[in-house]
Formats: structure tokens, C-alpha cells, sequence
């Protein structure tokens, strides 16, 4: 990526780590189809509304994987070899530790997590804790891809992980319809399919790893812990991974917001959500790959190429969320017949695909910016519009709820005063060059 023209890298990277990021939203939306068509409403409502306090726990294992592919990803810039080995194994061993901590964490805080922060309703409750148990037992699968893949696009190896998520979205909808429309598991089924796939990716990330890069064949003795590594990621990794905690705990605040409207809203939500999710996959395509395009060429000592870089794939996140916000106003009814809502939660879910279509337009602008913040050691930055962007939403939600301007409305249209805020921070922080300070490895 430190040679040629920079869109043609950019947009080779991006398309895969796109590709692999649209099946690991095909298979969550394969769940909520099958567990909504299957096992009902309720049903539905509970894996759901497990989804904002879950992605805590994804937050720590995509921020400090992510930490260490940024680092990583620099010394492979500059050549070096041995400190690239020395910190994937090290990070290997920090993430895979933190794996097993969020497993006995997530177990022990479940039920006052979703009783009392989630605010899940009596009738859907043991619904949603049976399902994250279950979830959260996979949790070190999860941790253990997300550092792989991580560590593969850092040597610019982003299609690896595409083949990885093919294997396991295979096995997440055989699954599911194996467990949950064949044996009738329902939320259970869905669980344990999730964990399945996970681990299915996984093994396939590390013999992926292990063959193809001998730089990254380890054996069990050659795994090593050194300490200061270690911090150099949690460094790198800890505003990233910040910046998806808060807004792990901002989606918690908004789903107690859903949940309050009864469960017609909590199923139109986690259906809405889930479609959001795809008019998002570019940007943060994007991000992913401007974060490793932009550490590759600050470890090259090529800072300038950074800003050319930057320009064309906001242009690129801009064009391609455009047309897939357009195809989902225009087939916004026919998206929503699929997973079989009351009637109610159709109308819902109808007003927040149409508003959504047109307000994540903004995220294209400026999300992408965050994987130049991260590639130059200013992740901060990143946090910072995080925190302004989501207490936005979050703020916005709890003035207009039951205001007549906006009333229910507010839980789609609170992305308009969010992500405006977070464009003009980002662009602002952008445009001032303080992102270039300190950017330098350290030899």
C-alpha cells in the first residue's frame, strides 16, 4: 500500500474486508428471519435487545485486536520482522486472556445487566438471558478471530478474512434452520449456532495464519508474553476500543429508550437495526482499511500519501453508501415482510427504514476519517467524536421522547443530531493536521 496509485490499493482492501463484513450480517439477519418466522415475536424481541449490551464485549475484542494489527501493521511498513512476530504473539495471548475474562464476566452480570441497564420487559427476560448465556460461551472464538484477522490485514492480506466468514455464515444458516426451524430450539438454537460459527471461523483464521505466513507459524512454546508489547497494544488499542464501548453503552441507553414503547417497537427495532447495519458496512470498510493503509505509510515514512488516500476513499464510502441507502427506500416494505412482524411493529419499522435511509448518508463523510486517527496513533480523536456523536443521540432521544414534535419518531431521528455533531468534530480535527503530530513508530 506504500506504492501506486492509492484508490486502486484502498478499494482492493476495502472490497474484501466489504464482502466479509456483508456475510457476517447476512448470517445475524439469517437469525432474526429465522428465530422471527419460527419461534415469534418474542422471541425475536429477546435476541434483539441482547444486541447493545453483547457488543460490549465485541468492543473489546474488534478495539484491542484492532490495537494490535495498527502496530503491526507499522513495523511490517518499515520492514521490520522480528517485532512484527513478537507482537502478534503477544497479542495473540492478550486478546485469547481477554476472551476467556468477558466469558465468566458476561455470565456473572447478565441478569442485572439486562434487568436493571437494559430494561428488558418481565415477558421477554429469561428469553434474553438464556440467549446470551449461551452466547457468551463462544466469546473466546470470537476474541481469537478477531486478533487473527486483525493481524492478517495489518501484512495487507484483507481477503483471508472473506473466506473466514464464508465458512462460517455457511454454518451459522445451516444451523439455524437445523436448530431452530427443525428441532425447535428457538433462542436456544440460535445461540448455539452463533458459537458454532464462531468457532468455525476461528479455526479456520488460525490454520489460514499458520500455512500461508511462516512469519506467523507458531508452535505452543513459541507463543511469547513481554509486557511492554503488550502495553504498546493496549495503548494503541484502548481508544479504539473505548470509542465502541461508549457507544456499546450508548445503544444500551437507546434500546431501554425502544423498550420502553412496548414490544412491537423492540421487534421493529432489532429489525430496523439490523438493516442499518448494511447501509454501514462501507464506511466502516473504510475505516478498517485506511487504518491499516494509513499505519503502512506513516511505518513507510510516506505522511503524504495519507491525505490523497484519505479524499478518495471518502468518495468511495460516499457513492457506495448511497446506492444501498437508495435500494433500501425503495424496498424498504418488502425487506420488513420477510421477518414476519405484527402489524404495528411494520408501520414502526417502515418509518425507520425510510429516516435511516437518508441520515446514515452523513456517517460516509466522516467515519472513514477514524481509520486515519487510529493509523497515526491519535485513536483519541476517534473516542472523542464517539462520545460527542452518540451522548447526541442518546440526549436527543431522552428530550424528544414523548415530545409532540418527534415522540416514538425519535429513535431513528436521533441520528440526525448524533452524527451531524460527529462529522463536524471529525473534519474539524481533520482539516487542523493535528492527526500528523507524534505519528512516528517507535524504533
Amino acid at each position: 500500500m506504500t506504492e501506486g496509485t492509492p484508490w486502486k490499493h484502498i478499494l482492493r482492501f476495502a472490497l474484501p474486508v466489504l464482502a466479509g463484513s456483508l456475510l457476517q450480517q447476512l448470517y445475524n439477519t439469517v437469525d432474526t428471519i429465522v428465530v422471527g418466522n419460527f419461534s415469534g415475536e418474542a422471541a425475536l424481541s429477546a435476541v434483539g435487545t441482547t444486541g447493545s449490551f453483547a457488543f460490549l464485549f465485541l468492543a473489546l475484542a474488534t478495539g484491542f485486536s484492532a490495537g494490535n494489527g495498527v502496530v503491526v501493521a507499522q513495523y511490517y511498513g518499515a520492514g521490520d520482522e522480528k517485532q512484527v512476530r513478537a507482537n502478534a504473539s503477544t497479542g495473540i495471548l492478550l486478546i485469547m486472556g481477554m476472551g476467556l475474562l468477558a466469558t465468566i464476566v458476561g455470565l456473572l452480570v447478565s441478569r442485572p445487566a439486562y434487568t436493571y441497564l437494559v430494561g428488558v420487559p418481565d415477558e421477554f427476560l429469561e428469553l434474553t438471558l438464556k440467549y446470551f448465556r449461551i452466547y457468551v460461551i463462544g466469546l473466546i472464538f470470537q476474541f481469537g478471530y478477531n486478533i487473527f484477522s486483525c493481524i492478517l490485514r495489518a501484512v495487507g492480506d484483507s481477503a483471508a478474512t472473506l473466506y473466514f466468514l464464508l465458512i462460517s455464515s455457511v454454518l451459522n444458516i445451516i444451523l439455524d434452520l437445523v436448530f431452530i426451524a427443525g428441532f425447535r430450539w428457538g433462542v436456544v438454537g440460535a445461540a448455539v449456532a452463533t458459537d458454532i460459527a464462531q468457532a468455525g471461523s476461528f479455526i479456520a483464521a488460525y490454520i489460514y495464519m499458520a500455512c500461508k505466513y511462516p512469519l506467523f507459524r507458531f508452535k505452543l512454546k513459541d507463543f511469547t508474553w513481554n509486557f511492554s508489547l503488550a502495553k504498546r497494544t493496549l495503548q494503541a488499542g484502548f481508544p479504539i476500543a473505548l470509542q465502541l464501548i461508549i457507544v456499546s453503552f450508548g445503544l444500551t441507553f437507546i434500546q431501554r429508550a425502544v423498550n420502553g414503547f412496548g414490544q412491537a417497537m423492540t421487534a421493529s427495532f432489532t429489525v430496523g437495526y439490523r438493516i442499518e447495519l448494511y447501509m454501514n458496512l462501507p464506511c466502516s470498510a473504510f475505516q478498517t482499511t485506511l487504518a491499516t493503509y494509513t499505519g503502512q505509510n506513516i511505518g513507510a515514512g510516506k505522511a503524504e500519501r495519507v491525505k490523497k488516500g484519505a479524499r478518495q476513499a471518502i468518495l468511495m464510502s460516499f457513492l457506495l453508501t448511497l446506492c444501498i441507502s437508495a435500494l433500501v427506500w425503495l424496498f424498504a416494505a418488502d425487506i420488513i415482510r420477510v421477518f414476519k412482524l405484527s402489524e404495528q411493529a411494520t408501520i414502526y419499522c417502515n418509518s425507520h427504514l425510510k429516516t435511516i435511509a437518508l441520515i446514515n448518508i452523513i456517517l460516509a463523510l466522516y467515519i472513514p476519517l477514524f481509520g486515519v486517527f487510529q493509523g497515526t496513533n491519535h485513536g483519541g480523536a476517534a473516542t472523542v467524536v464517539a462520545v460527542g456523536a452518540l451522548g447526541m443521540r442518546v440526549l436527543s432521544t431522552y428530550m424528544f421522547r414523548y415530545s409532540p414534535l418527534f415522540g416514538h419518531t425519535i429513535i431513528w431521528w436521533n441520528g440526525l443530531f448524533g452524527f451531524g455533531m460527529g462529522c463536524l468534530i471529525s473534519w474539524t480535527y481533520y482539516l487542523s493536521n493535528r492527526w500528523q503530530k507524534n505519528a512516528a513508530i517507535e524504533k
